[in-house]
Protein backbone atom coordinates (compact mmCIF):
# COMPACT_ATOMS: atom_id res chain seq x y z
CA UNK A 1 0.00 0.00 0.00
CA UNK A 2 2.80 2.45 0.60
CA UNK A 3 4.43 1.97 -2.64
CA UNK A 4 1.30 2.50 -4.53
CA UNK A 5 0.36 6.00 -2.31
CA UNK A 6 4.20 6.87 -3.31
CA UNK A 7 4.12 6.35 -6.66
CA UNK A 8 0.34 8.16 -6.96
CA UNK A 9 2.43 11.06 -5.35
CA UNK A 10 4.84 10.92 -7.82
CA UNK A 11 2.28 11.10 -10.62
CA UNK A 12 -0.10 13.68 -9.43
CA UNK A 13 3.06 15.94 -8.81
CA UNK A 14 4.24 15.62 -12.48
CA UNK A 15 1.06 15.65 -13.73
CA UNK A 16 0.84 19.04 -11.66
CA UNK A 17 4.31 20.62 -12.80
CA UNK A 18 3.17 20.07 -16.19
CA UNK A 19 -0.04 21.91 -16.03
CA UNK A 20 1.23 24.71 -13.78
CA UNK A 21 4.12 25.37 -16.37
CA UNK A 22 1.27 25.30 -19.01
CA UNK A 23 -0.66 27.37 -17.68
CA UNK A 24 1.95 29.63 -16.16
CA UNK A 25 2.87 30.08 -19.91
CA UNK A 26 -0.41 30.09 -21.60
CA UNK A 27 -3.33 31.72 -19.16
CA UNK A 28 -0.70 33.13 -16.80
CA UNK A 29 1.12 34.77 -19.63
CA UNK A 30 0.44 38.44 -18.21
CA UNK A 31 1.70 37.48 -14.46
CA UNK A 32 5.26 36.30 -15.29
CA UNK A 33 5.36 39.46 -17.92
CA UNK A 34 8.16 38.83 -20.38
CA UNK A 35 9.70 36.61 -18.08
CA UNK A 36 11.13 33.01 -18.34
CA UNK A 37 9.38 30.65 -15.64
CA UNK A 38 10.42 27.44 -15.59
CA UNK A 39 8.51 24.96 -13.27
CA UNK A 40 11.44 22.87 -11.78
CA UNK A 41 10.18 20.77 -9.27
CA UNK A 42 6.68 19.54 -7.63
CA UNK A 43 6.60 18.43 -4.10
CA UNK A 44 2.58 16.74 -3.48
CA UNK A 45 1.73 16.39 0.22
CA UNK A 46 0.88 12.36 1.11
CA UNK A 47 -2.99 13.90 1.68
CA UNK A 48 -2.74 15.93 -1.27
CA UNK A 49 -3.84 19.12 0.64
CA UNK A 50 -0.99 20.98 -0.35
CA UNK A 51 1.64 21.30 -3.45
CA UNK A 52 5.31 23.16 -2.64
CA UNK A 53 6.27 24.28 -6.49
CA UNK A 54 9.62 25.21 -7.58
CA UNK A 55 10.00 28.33 -10.00
CA UNK A 56 12.79 29.35 -11.01
CA UNK A 57 13.18 32.50 -12.99
CA UNK A 58 14.87 34.25 -15.93
CA UNK A 59 16.53 36.89 -15.78
CA UNK A 60 17.49 36.65 -12.15
CA UNK A 61 17.18 40.00 -11.45
CA UNK A 62 13.77 39.81 -11.45
CA UNK A 63 12.97 36.74 -9.68
CA UNK A 64 12.11 39.03 -6.54
CA UNK A 65 9.55 40.24 -8.31
CA UNK A 66 8.15 37.54 -9.99
CA UNK A 67 7.55 35.52 -7.09
CA UNK A 68 5.29 38.61 -5.81
CA UNK A 69 3.53 38.68 -8.38
CA UNK A 70 2.88 34.60 -8.75
CA UNK A 71 2.28 34.20 -4.80
CA UNK A 72 -0.29 37.80 -5.10
CA UNK A 73 -2.21 35.50 -8.03
CA UNK A 74 -2.19 32.10 -6.13
CA UNK A 75 -5.83 32.12 -6.54
CA UNK A 76 -5.72 32.21 -10.04
CA UNK A 77 -3.53 28.96 -10.75
CA UNK A 78 -5.15 27.30 -8.40
CA UNK A 79 -8.59 27.59 -10.11
CA UNK A 80 -6.97 26.85 -13.08
CA UNK A 81 -4.69 23.90 -12.27
CA UNK A 82 -8.35 22.87 -10.54
CA UNK A 83 -9.81 22.98 -13.86
CA UNK A 84 -6.48 20.52 -15.26
CA UNK A 85 -7.13 18.15 -12.39
CA UNK A 86 -10.61 17.91 -11.16
CA UNK A 87 -10.81 14.51 -12.26
CA UNK A 88 -7.93 13.38 -10.79
CA UNK A 89 -8.21 14.57 -6.83
CA UNK A 90 -11.10 15.73 -5.27
CA UNK A 91 -9.51 18.36 -3.76
CA UNK A 92 -7.58 21.38 -5.26
CA UNK A 93 -4.22 21.24 -3.33
CA UNK A 94 -3.50 24.75 -1.42
CA UNK A 95 -0.49 25.80 -3.80
CA UNK A 96 2.42 27.39 -2.05
CA UNK A 97 5.08 28.83 -4.51
CA UNK A 98 8.80 28.52 -3.80
CA UNK A 99 11.96 30.19 -5.70
CA UNK A 100 14.51 27.52 -6.82
CA UNK A 101 17.98 29.27 -7.53
CA UNK A 102 20.03 26.91 -8.06
CA UNK A 103 20.33 27.69 -11.93
CA UNK A 104 22.03 31.73 -10.44
CA UNK A 105 23.67 29.70 -7.84
CA UNK A 106 25.68 27.31 -10.94
CA UNK A 107 25.60 30.60 -12.89
CA UNK A 108 27.40 32.50 -10.33
CA UNK A 109 29.64 29.70 -9.67
CA UNK A 110 30.49 29.54 -13.10
CA UNK A 111 31.63 33.16 -13.50
CA UNK A 112 33.77 32.55 -10.61
CA UNK A 113 35.52 29.86 -12.29
CA UNK A 114 36.16 31.59 -15.70
CA UNK A 115 37.78 34.63 -13.74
Amino acid sequence: MESNQNTRQQKIARQIQRDMAEILQKEGAAIVAGRMVTVTTVRVSPDFAYAKIYLSVFPFERAQETMEAVKKNNWFLRRELGRRIRNQLKVVPELQFFLDDSLEYIENIDSLLNR
